[in-house]
């Protein structure tokens, strides 16, 4: 289940934390059209069931991340701190 954060709260990301986690994105999508093409080599029908959860799990991470994404700030557009 993913969680919807209140609309008006945003942050910051670093230029390479970004770049980790959409690294981490595209491991996770790459591994789970690989997973699903394993499918249809398996026979047993819980190990079918297991391994389509699998990749439902690896899509719902991947687009839970883009989200968080989506709602950071790039470094150039996050608020200044005065002090």
């Amino acid at each position: 289940m993913i969680n919807e954060p209140n609309s008006h709260e945003s942050y910051g990301v670093s230029p390479r934390f970004r770049k980790s986690i959409e690294e981490r994105i595209a491991r996770l999508e790459r591994d789970a059209v690989s997973d699903e093409l394993t499918l249809a080599k398996l026979d047993c029908e819980d190990h079918i069931r297991r391994h389509r959860r699998l990749v439902a799990i690896q899509r719902a991470e991947a687009l839970r991340m883009r989200l968080f994404l989506d709602r950071a700030l790039q470094p150039s557009s996050q608020p200044s701190v005065s002090l």
